[in-house]
């Protein structure tokens, strides 16, 4: 799947590669993780990218990868228009410094098709953002930050919620006619199990805490049910 195609995560039918990764013929890295978040649902995970995560807490959504985060740019209480300022490690990889903007989802999806997957419940919460290496990351003349894309898409169950995350790694450099084996270098094989580990142990980490977090933040206005 290509990023023009990412229409189809809107649609919660299985996908033929939901957890994996491909080399497009673009040469960019496409990677793809489902992960099943208990007890989540696509409000929370909204709420915890708009709280702009400091360092410790950022540290305490993946203890093993995340070392640092700062936000700069955007309004306070959503990410989009934000860029996180993050470093972390892909499971096993060094460090690196990236620069995550996120965007209006409408930049990647049409805005009627996401209309109608949210109302019909297909789809609870959207996050898109492109990707940058290093701080500043290298961007477009109008400030959007060149490299990779990224979505979340999540889907309210019964029991909590379906993410889908999905990576594009180098889409943009595949748009400027950068040559497939340069892609290739800056985004080598190995990145596709180590990003999708990655994801999935982050996002599973999330999942443990995010519920109390969640209802303790909001509780002057969502109700809390005491366990006993």
């Amino acid at each position: 799947m290509n990023l023009a195609q990412a229409g189809r995560l809107l649609d919660p039918k299985p996908m033929p590669l939901e957890t994996g990764f491909e080399r497009l013929e673009s040469g960019v890295l496409h990677v793809a993780v489902r992960t099943d978040m208990h007890r989540c649902t696509g409000a929370m995970l909204d709420w915890w990218f708009g709280t702009r995560m400091n360092t410790q807490h950022y540290v305490w959504w993946h203890p093993i990868d995340h070392i640092a985060s700062s936000w700069i740019e955007g309004a306070s209480g959503t990410a989009v228009g934000a860029i996180h300022l993050a470093e972390e490690r892909f499971t096993d990889r060094p460090a690196e410094q990236l620069s995550i903007q996120f965007r209006d989802p409408v930049e990647v999806f049409d805005a009627q098709a996401l209309a109608n997957a949210r109302q019909a419940g297909g789809v609870s919460c959207v996050l898109v953002a492109r990707g940058g290496q290093g701080h500043p990351a290298r961007r477009t003349p109008d400030g959007a930050v060149i490299g990779t894309r990224l979505i979340h898409v999540g889907r309210d169950t019964p029991w909590g919620m379906a993410l889908r995350t999905h990576f594009f790694l180098g889409h943009d450099l595949a748009e400027l006619g950068m040559p497939r084996s340069e892609i290739e270098h800056i985004f080598p094989d190995v990145q596709g199990p180590n990003l999708l580990q990655h994801a999935y142990d982050e996002f599973t980490f999330l999942s443990r805490f995010l519920p109390s977090l969640y209802a303790a933040e909001n509780r002057e206005t969502i109700p809390v049910k005491a366990p006993w």
